[in-house]
Order: structure tokens, then sequence, then C-alpha cells
């Protein structure tokens, strides 16, 4: 859907899903940090609110991802389109974007290659990115949780891991990439024709023509 000034790029439940899914993994590294180091953060009280808080984030994740991949796979038969790389993506594709980011937009010498639409809205980094993170990362993240969270029940699988500390150590890290994420995902959502361009699709919906 579009007009002569504006397009329709991001509906309604994707925009749900987005704000979901993103107050759900700040509190998870917020609540993950006190509970990693305790001794230096003490942003929820007490231990036992940091773990309480953190459980009930990381079942706000699941669900988030689990409606995530219902809507793009079933609903909007989309999934592969919007965030699998093509052929092209991989061989000229990432090295176009990535000089445009990391030069071309400063210089301002050239326009960026990719040219959003509602159904072509990720360049080619961006569907890396999206694969390494939400089809590895993030299933690996609410595994882990989930095995911590239920030891007992799911012992076989906390065996296969390695045990206690290695499920541990794996949530652990897997947080850390996406805490890391983070900052690098709201500093690239301010390279459009205005800082805030890309955030404006996340809020009504509607993204302008540049």
């Amino acid at each position: 859907m579009e007009n002569n000034d504006r397009i329709y790029m991001t509906p309604l439940p994707v925009r749900i899903w987005h704000w979901t899914n993103a107050f759900g993994i700040v509190t998870l590294c917020l609540t993950g940090a006190q509970i990693r180091f305790p001794e230096h953060f003490k942003l929820f009280g007490a231990y036992s609110n940091a773990v309480n808080v953190h459980h009930l984030a990381g079942l706000i994740v699941l669900a988030s991802f689990i409606l995530w991949v219902f809507y793009y796979a079933v609903i909007a038969k989309m999934m592969a389109k919007l965030y699998l790389p093509t052929e092209k993506d991989i061989k000229s594709g990432i090295i176009n974007q990535a000089l445009y980011y990391f030069f071309y937009y400063f210089t301002g010498t050239k326009e960026n290659p990719h040219h959003e639409s509602p159904t072509n809205k990720f360049n080619p980094m961006q569907k890396c990115a999206y694969v390494a993170i939400m089809m590895v990362l993030v299933p690996l993240v609410i595994i882990t949780g989930l095995v911590l969270l239920n030891m007992e029940t799911l012992s076989s699988v906390l065996v296969m891991f390695g045990g206690v500390r290695m499920v541990a150590e794996i949530h652990f890290l897997v947080a850390c990439g996406l805490g890391a994420f983070l900052p690098t995902h709201f500093y690239l959502a301010t390279l459009g024709h205005t800082p805030f361009a890309h955030f404006k699709p996340m809020i009504t919906g509607w993204e302008d023509h540049h």
C-alpha cells in the first residue's frame, strides 16, 4: 500500500512484535546483568526480583518469537523472501552495502544501493544480521534459558549440552551477542535521510518516500 508521499512499510502485528521483543530483550539484559554480577548491579532490588523478572521477560520473548515465526511464515508467507540473502546479496550486495555504510554515507558521493519496499525491506547486510540473530542466537538463548529454567525436567538435554555450567556460559555469551546488537541496531536506524526516518515506520507503519 502506498500513496504519492509514503509507503505503508510495517503492518501493525510486526510493530507490536518489534516493540514487545525490544523491551523484552532489554529487560533480559538488565536482569541478566544483575543475576550474573549481583555485587555490581542492584537495579531490581533483591536478587530474587531480578530472577523473577528475568524469567517473565524470557517467556514474553519466547511468545514473541513464536508469533514472529507464525506471522511471517504462515500469515504473510514472506519469511524466506524478506530474511534470506539471495545469491546476488552474497556475491556483491553485502560489499556494496558495507561501502555505503562505512564510506559513501559520510561523503555523500553515492546513494544507498538498497531501495526499500514492503516486499524488499532489508538490505543484504540486514538480512545476514537477522539470519544470525533471529534464526540462530535468539533460538539458542531461548533453548538454553528454558533448560536452565527446567533443569530437572530437561535433565537429559542439560547433560547433552555438557552440564549446568556449560549451558549457563552458552546462555550468557549468546546474550552478550544480542546485547551488543542493540546499540548497533539503534545507530544504523539513524542512517536514513533524516535521523528518525527509519523510526517512523515502527511507530506509524508509514515510511516517507525519499
